[in-house]
């Protein structure tokens, strides 16, 4: 008869079992079920909520804002597409809206640099958009916390009608109806606010030729 294992040596085998076990369970079988019902069932969220233009393009996601610029002719100069909204400003990565750097300035805000900050970006969405300053509403100037908020508040889409429709030759009417299609209501009516959907209206605007 084969003598019995010492009781520190057959804890340690029953911790191990445990161990993988739990390590197929959780680690390998409960990921792959999930990733399985997410993909029937949310395949777009789970895939990353990829827009889409008309041709099919994938343009960005309806997640994560993003810069709308053009290049000028000597291709070393990015500037605000006139033609199009323009989104939120944004703190995360050099250049903005980079998802591996998500964040805010973290400046407070009696922080001398930030108002003038401020000061300086109102008078440069102002310029921008042919307003008086004391039309750019907060979200045209202050970052999120996050710095990849897709959306925009109606304050600042209305802002921007008489600017695109000048710069694509429609009517001021024609832009803020899109705008008006490209605006969220309160989610379960009370939560949050009115939001305008920057991305989905541009491909709009750009559809429209």
């Amino acid at each position: 008869m084969a003598k019995p294992l010492p009781t520190p040596v057959r804890n340690h085998l029953t911790g191990l079992r445990i161990l993988l076990l739990f390590t197929v369970l959780c680690g390998l079988l409960y990921p792959l079920a999930i990733t399985g019902i997410s993909q029937v069932a949310f395949s777009s969220q789970a895939n990353g909520s990829l827009v889409k233009d008309g041709s099919g393009k994938v343009v960005g996601s309806s997640l994560l804002g993003q810069n709308f610029t053009v290049v000028s002719a000597d291709g070393r100069t990015v500037s605000p597409d006139p033609e199009l909204f323009q989104s939120r400003p944004s703190a995360a990565g050099a250049k903005g809206y980079d998802p591996t750097a998500s964040g805010g300035t973290n400046k407070g805000t009696d922080d001398p640099d930030l108002a003038g900050t401020y000061t300086q970006l109102k008078a440069a969405v102002a310029e921008f958009n042919g307003v008086a300053q004391s039309q750019v509403p907060p979200d045209a100037i202050t970052k999120s916390g996050s710095g990849l908020d897709p959306d925009i508040s109606p304050a600042y889409a209305a802002i921007q009608v008489g600017r695109v429709a000048r710069a694509r030759g429609l009517t001021d009417a024609r832009v803020q109806a899109l705008v008006t299609k490209y605006t969220r209501s309160r989610t379960l009516g009370f939560l949050g606010e009115p939001r305008v959907d920057v991305l989905d209206l541009n491909i709009a605007l750009t559809e429209l030729g």
